[in-house]
């Protein structure tokens, strides 16, 4: 995928919630801010991104996000459950109302029979809503997995935008 299609669908995403009024916050891990840095690409932007987390270590996701030790312990930092946990935590603290969080294993070490390398997990949350979770692996080197996590969170928020 090129970058004039991620850059295609930020612009999207920024005409939706410009429509709706609302600002969005990112809570990233394995992507390292490679969303938030696409999404500012926008001219204009700042009118709908309120700001954006990066949470590599555990003990970001806890201190910045609330996430809970003991969710990192039960689940794993690569989880549906600590992906949600961080669109929670984006939300509370932020200004914004809507949030995306992406958590995973990008590679080349890190993955288990259980979450191979490739593992991603996503979550959309929108005001007090409950989060959309969703758990994949995708192919590919490490700049590859970010770049396809990237997109599938963009991909979500324009769905859960243009469902309004």
């Amino acid at each position: 995928m090129s970058d004039e299609v991620l850059y295609g669908m930020a612009e999207r995403l920024g005409a939706l919630l410009e429509r709706t009024g609302e600002c969005l916050v990112t809570a990233e891990s394995c992507t390292a801010g490679g969303l938030a840095e696409i999404i500012t690409r926008v001219p204009g932007s700042s009118r709908w991104f309120e700001r954006g987390f990066v949470t590599y270590s555990d003990a970001a996701k806890q201190d910045l996000l609330e996430v809970a030790v003991d969710t990192l312990a039960r689940y794993g930092a690569a989880s549906e459950e600590t992906a949600a946990a961080m669109a929670r935590g984006a939300l509370a603290n932020s200004r914004a109302g809507v949030a995306v969080a992406i958590t995973g294993i990008a590679g080349p070490e890190g993955g288990s029979p259980e979450k191979p390398v490739g593992t991603v997990c996503l979550a959309w949350l929108r005001g007090s809503g409950e989060p959309v979770v969703t758990r994949t692996v995708f192919t590919g080197g490490r700049l590859e997995v970010r770049r396809q996590a990237c997109l599938l969170a963009l991909q979500g928020l324009i769905e859960m935008l243009e469902k309004q």
